[in-house]
C-alpha cells in the first residue's frame, strides 16, 4: 500500500492511497469537508466524509499525468514503469500541475 497527501492550493486537501491489490482510495480530510469555504478537489470527486473507491487510477488524478513523449521521457530517466500510474502521479505532481492540485508522496 502507498499514499500520497493531496493538496488544493497548497493546503491539505486529502489523502490517495494505492492499495495492495491495485486499486485506489481517495479520502477527504475531515476539516477540508466540514470548512463551507474549502471547494472540492474536482466535481467528479464531491466534498463527502466517505472514502472513494476505484478499480483504476481516479480520471482526476489520472489527467495530471504526464502524456506522449513527456511520459516516456520522465519514465525512462525516472526508472517508473509506464504503467505504474501512482509512481508516476507522485514524481509529476509534486510541483507543478495544470491545476490548483498537488500530490505529495507519504513515506
Amino acid at each position: 500500500m502507498r499514499s500520497a497527501e493531496v493538496y488544493f492550493k497548497s493546503e491539505l486537501a486529502g489523502v490517495i492511497t494505492e492499495n495492495d491489490n491495485g486499486s485506489y482510495t481517495f479520502q477527504y480530510h475531515d476539516l477540508w469537508v466540514a470548512n463551507e469555504n474549502k471547494a472540492p478537489i474536482s466535481l467528479t470527486l464531491p466534498k463527502t466524509t466517505d472514502a472513494y473507491t476505484s478499480e483504476i487510477l481516479f480520471p482526476f488524478f489520472y489527467h495530471l499525468l504526464p502524456e506522449g513523449t513527456n511520459k516516456q521521457m520522465v519514465c525512462e530517466s525516472l526508472k517508473i514503469d509506464k504503467d505504474d500510474f501512482f509512481s508516476l502521479l507522485v514524481a509529476t505532481a509534486q510541483i507543478d500541475t495544470i491545476g490548483a492540485v498537488t500530490i505529495k508522496e507519504i513515506t
